[in-house]
């Protein structure tokens, strides 16, 4: 029966299974690539300039020692753009230390007899690199290119936390729906992706060594030879292939946009941060758009947190993303939170004079930051608001996102506004967040207000008895470009303001967290109810 279940999953996946192997092979191949002509060439030249090697090989080795994260983050801020380039860049400087050491090793390695002989029969230098040395230091070569080429498709895994799509996005999507299923879709097929990327390389390196098959018949031999030299590139243009016509479910082609004799769609780019709440809110704003007008929706989900979505669009990038009032205020405005402040009004008029950006009309819920602990622990220790926690808190292992960690309107904020720090203060992804205060490994979590997992997990929100938090009211924003050219889109959006209260927005987020139906399918259900879906 389970098994039953899962297979059935994996074939109604099958397509975008298809287009996430596309994109990971065209990450890894094309990195890889770039990576063995910037990487044999600089081991040549290493090898052959002794005084040049040291900084090279420790610039390299500097380069891999930045964790994977890290580095994308970097390049996401360097480059100013989300999604491929920055992907390809960090693979390719990961990629470079295993090549190029590897050419270096393998040069010096060729032995002194070999150069003797060919120094004695009139080699030049050149005629020497390219005719003894390289061919003799071939396998060490291939090895270091081995290394790479596996290292870079685990690591391709992670870019999809900065929009490059992979296999990584159904590890990503996995993770932030605690969905199993999803995270081994991405998981397992990206294992058996690294085995069959090692293992047509070292096929290529037998086909060019005799030695290694001149016991076959001729004609065997051939055959082998060929197909074994061949297997990269056959697996190279078959991710081409799926790359170029790949279309997963809710999933619309960067490239195609037909729509028969009417010509070419319009599109629109709808993006969304890395929880629930977000992947919801982009699939009402989407399904409403396909809808109503004539656009074609390309989904950017899960791209990450706030600061990479607000400069995506502000690039141009994406088009479309639900926005919390509190969080423009504070993490992107960087402006302090005021008593009887009109947050939106204040956010609104920045954004548009900034960044030419529009916010919307309100979804009508106000999905607050909310200090959060177990029921159990509050009913013992009397807990009903934060200042409770005062004379307890430096004993108390707190869990938060990495976002709340560091904002102002966060935990160095609520460390001013009460007066107190928690003993241990752990970094957590959302979704993991609260298991882990319900089984006990944390104290205090900073929850939000409308996740179905406050009452699935039986927690307890405390009273911001000092008013803290400031208001977090979700809305559209989007670039008023967009809005200039399809001014429909404001009319279609503005059918969901108000529609969505607290106790609604939580009830939509348990059918995903608790009940692991899809976003897709929660909102297609509720805009039906709403009557805003045939």
């Amino acid at each position: 029966m389970a098994a039953g279940v899962v297979i059935d999953f994996v074939f109604e996946r099958l397509p975008e299974l298809w287009l996430r192997t596309g994109e990971h092979l065209m990450l890894t191949g094309v990195s890889t690539g770039a990576a063995i002509i910037l990487g044999v060439s600089l081991g040549i030249l290493a090898s052959r300039v002794a005084r040049l090697r040291g900084p090279l090989l420790g610039a390299t080795g500097i380069l891999q020692t930045i964790p994977s994260l890290a580095m994308l983050a970097i390049l996401l801020a360097v480059t100013g753009k989300i999604g491929v380039l920055p992907a390809i860049i960090a693979l390719i400087l990961y990629s470079l230390l295993p090549i190029m050491r590897n050419t270096v090793t393998g040069i010096q390695g060729v032995s002194s007899a070999s150069l003797e002989a060919a120094l004695g029969i009139g080699m030049t230098n050149r005629q020497q690199l390219w005719m003894i040395k390289i061919p003799l230091a071939l396998p060490v070569i291939v090895a270091g290119i081995r290394t790479a080429a596996v290292t870079g498709v685990g690591i391709a895994t992670l870019s999809a936390f900065i929009g490059a799509g992979g296999l990584g996005q159904f590890i990503n999507r996995g993770l932030a729906l605690a969905n199993n299923n999803l995270v081994l879709l991405g998981a397992i097929p990206a294992a058996l992706l690294a085995l069959i990327v090692d293992f047509s390389i070292a096929s290529m390196l037998w086909s060019v060594q005799p030695r290694k098959h001149r016991n076959l018949s001729p004609h065997l031999r051939a055959v082998l030879r060929g197909l074994a030299f061949s297997l990269p590139f056959l697996i190279g243009i078959g991710g081409a292939i799926a790359y170029v016509s790949g279309s997963g479910p809710g999933h619309v082609s960067e490239s195609v946009f037909s729509t028969g004799d009417r010509g070419p769609k319009s599109r629109v780019v709808i993006a969304s941060k890395n929880f629930t709440e977000q992947f919801i809110l982009g699939e009402l704003m989407a399904q409403l758009i396909e809808e109503n007008t004539e656009l074609a929706v390309l989904r950017r989900f899960n791209l990450g947190g706030t600061m990479i979505c607000h400069g995506a669009l502000v690039n141009g990038e994406i088009d479309i993303y639900a926005e919390y009032t509190g969080t423009g205020l504070t993490a992107v405005l960087k402006k302090p939170v005021l008593s009887n402040l009109d947050t939106l009004s204040v956010v609104a008029r920045e954004y548009r004079d900034l960044f030419d950006v529009e916010w919307l009309k309100p979804f009508g819920f106000n999905n607050t930051y909310a200090i959060t602990v177990g029921q159990g622990d509050a009913r013992v220790h009397g807990w009903e608001k934060i200042s409770d926690l005062t004379a307890v808190a430096s004993n108390l292992r707190a869990g938060f996102t990495s976002e709340f960690a560091e904002r102002s309107d966060g935990y160095p904020g609520l460390v001013k506004a009460y007066g107190f720090h928690f003993g241990k203060v752990t970094d957590l992804d959302p979704t993991l967040m609260y298991e882990a205060l319900a089984r006990k490994e944390v104290d205090v979590v900073c929850a939000f207000a409308t996740d179905g997992r406050i009452a699935a997990y039986q927690l307890k929100p405390l009273l911001d008895d000092l008013r803290f938090f400031p208001p977090y009211h979700a809305a559209p924003v989007i670039r008023r470009q967009v809005l200039r050219a399809h001014p429909e889109i404001r009319q279609v959006l503005d059918q969901l303001s108000g529609l969505l209260d607290d106790i609604t927005m939580q009830r939509l987020n348990y059918e995903v967290d608790g009940k692991k139906r899809t976003p897709q399918e929660v909102a297609r259900e509720f805009l039906k109810s709403n009557n805003l879906l045939k």
